[in-house]
């Protein structure tokens, strides 16, 4: 997976890429099935003048689609956590479409009861 920054300051890179390189490590389980040279993630952090809060917005760009997510907090390494939080349900999402999973009806096996049943003493 290649992984881009934009516009974030030297302060706060350090607290950035530790919390990328743990987040970046989950999402690599999830994108297995693609070549790492065909992943790309790309990270820009914004800060809110007015208050102390910063904006973490990440492009995923897959190579049947683009992801996109932002995340806001008052701390960097939590404004990041929320952002790879959306764009982690956002893969799974595109994933199911891609498989097609809403298509095909899962049925029960049969002699299994149903949630709720209770066995039947003789």
């Amino acid at each position: 997976m290649k992984i881009t920054y934009s516009h974030i300051d030297v302060q706060v890179r350090e607290a950035i890429e530790d919390e990328v390189a743990h987040q970046v490590e989950k999402l690599n389980r999830l994108l297995r099935q693609y070549e790492d040279d065909s992943v790309q993630l790309h990270s820009s952090l914004e800060k809110t003048p007015r208050r102390e809060e910063f904006c973490l917005s990440l492009n995923l760009t897959l190579p049947n689609g683009v992801l996109h997510a932002t995340g806001r907090a008052a701390d960097v390494r939590t404004s990041a956590k929320a952002a790879f939080a959306e764009i982690e349900v956002q893969v799974k999402k595109h994933q199911h479409k891609m498989r097609k999973d809403h298509v095909w009806k899962r049925r029960r096996a049969r002699g299994m009861f149903k949630p709720g049943e209770a066995l039947l003493a003789d």
